[in-house]
C-alpha cells in the first residue's frame, strides 16, 4: 500500500480540495479496518476513488478509475485485481445501489461521514461548500439540498451491517443540514 500512498498523495493534496483530501482516504481506511473488513482490493479502491477530483466535472470517478487502474496495472497487479478496483471505484458515484458486499462496504465507508460526530459532520459540510465556492449561494443551496434529500429518501443510507449503526445519526445530521440550508439566505 505504500506505493499507492506515494502515487496518490500529490492528487489528494491539490488546492481545490477541502474535504476530498488524504484525511478522507485515511478515515475510510480506518472505518473499514476498525470493522475488520479491509481487504487489499478495498484499500486500493479507497486510495483511487477520489484520485481525480474537479468539482466542476461529473466524471471524476470514471477518470479516477482509469488513471488509478492504469497506474495499478503498471505496477504489475493482476488484471483481475485492476478490474475489481476499477469497478469498485465506479461504485462511489452513488448513482445506483451497490452491486455486492465489497461495493457496499466501500460506499458505506465513503458515506460514513454522515454518521460521524458533530464536529466532523459540520466540518465536512463547510469543506464541501468550500469546494463548491464557485457556485452562487442560491444555486448551491438548491443543489446541495437535492443531494442530501437524495440520501435521506433512501430506504437505507448504509447497506451493510458493519455500518448500520451510523444510520440514525446520519439521518439526523442530513435533516439538520437541509434545515440549515433552508434558513440560511446569505453567506
Amino acid at each position: 500500500m505504500q506505493a499507492a500512498r506515494v502515487f496518490c498523495v500529490p492528487f489528494y493534496s491539490e488546492p481545490q480540495r477541502a474535504y476530498h483530501t488524504l484525511r478522507h482516504v485515511e478515515s475510510m481506511l480506518d472505518a473499514l479496518d476498525d470493522r475488520g473488513v479491509l481487504t487489499c482490493a478495498l484499500a486500493l479502491a479507497v486510495w483511487g476513488h477520489d484520485l481525480i477530483y474537479d468539482p466542476q466535472r461529473q466524471d471524476n470517478e470514471a477518470r479516477s478509475a482509469g488513471q488509478f487502474g492504469d497506474w495499478l496495472g503498471g505496477q504489475g497487479a493482476a488484471p483481475e485485481l485492476v478490474a475489481e478496483v476499477r469497478r469498485l471505484i465506479l461504485e462511489t458515484r452513488h448513482a445506483e445501489p451497490p452491486t455486492d458486499k465489497a461495493a457496499a462496504l466501500l460506499v458505506d465507508a465513503d458515506l460514513s461521514i454522515f454518521g460521524a460526530d458533530d464536529d466532523s459532520f459540520w466540518a465536512y459540510e463547510r469543506a464541501i461548500r468550500q469546494e463548491y465556492s464557485f457556485v452562487p449561494w442560491a444555486l448551491y443551496r438548491g443543489g446541495r439540498t437535492a443531494v442530501l434529500n437524495g440520501f435521506l429518501k433512501r430506504t437505507q443510507i448504509y447497506t451493510t451491517p458493519e455500518f448500520a449503526g451510523l444510520e440514525a445519526g446520519a439521518r439526523a445530521y442530513l435533516g439538520a443540514a437541509i434545515e440549515r440550508l433552508k434558513t440560511r439566505y446569505a453567506e
